[in-house]
């Protein structure tokens, strides 16, 4: 049960956030849409993989699970390669200049101030450009405060993968935003 009085307990994670606040969800969908499916060098499927593996290093299930589950969408992959992501991508097709994003993702999960200029060298000899880097470290940032509004009002998810199927299905070809947002139908 969360911390505060939602209006709908069944509605797992972020999504029952935003069913609390309409207008504040609004704004984080709009903000989710553009890093994961917006114009960017990095395929969608990759900037999910970004999102479900700060998920899971800030140790927030529902954002890991319901991202990895949108990530092996746009990947093709089956679901249950979503616990790869837990054993380093040993499964998972991850190129050297993904690897490298995902290492500075990594310490921006922990401080922005980890990042050093080593960490950014190093994924421009993998072949990362500005852009590759400005929206690494943005969804690192960004999933770190979603993972924190999730965790911080102790909201709860489903544990199993397959309960997140459906729902990282529509993330990656429905969307994030849902306008009108109504009360009964935002999500993340």
């Amino acid at each position: 049960m969360a911390h505060i009085a939602l209006p709908d307990e069944s509605l797992p994670g972020i999504v029952g956030l935003f069913n609390f606040r309409p207008e504040t969800a609004a704004p984080l969908q709009l903000l989710a849409e553009t890093l994961l499916r917006g114009e960017s060098p990095l395929t969608s499927g990759e900037r999910e993989l970004i999102a479900s593996y700060v998920s899971l290093l800030n140790d927030t299930h529902f954002c890991h699970t319901s991202h990895g589950s949108a990530a092996m969408a746009h990947l093709g992959y089956d679901l249950s390669l979503i616990d790869d992501i837990k054993n380093g991508f040993q499964q998972i097709e991850v190129s050297p200049k993904l690897r490298a994003l995902l290492h500075i993702a990594g310490k921006v999960q922990k401080s922005g101030k980890a990042v050093t200029d080593e960490d950014v060298a190093a994924a421009r000899a993998e072949g990362a450009g500005d852009r590759d880097i400005h929206d690494t470290v943005l969804i690192a940032a960004a999933f770190s405060m979603f993972n924190r509004y999730v965790d911080g009002l102790g909201t709860w998810a489903p544990q199993e993968n397959e309960a997140y199927r459906e729902m990282g299905q529509r993330m990656a070809f429905t969307g994030y935003v849902r306008f009108p947002v109504k009360a009964d139908t935002a999500e993340v």
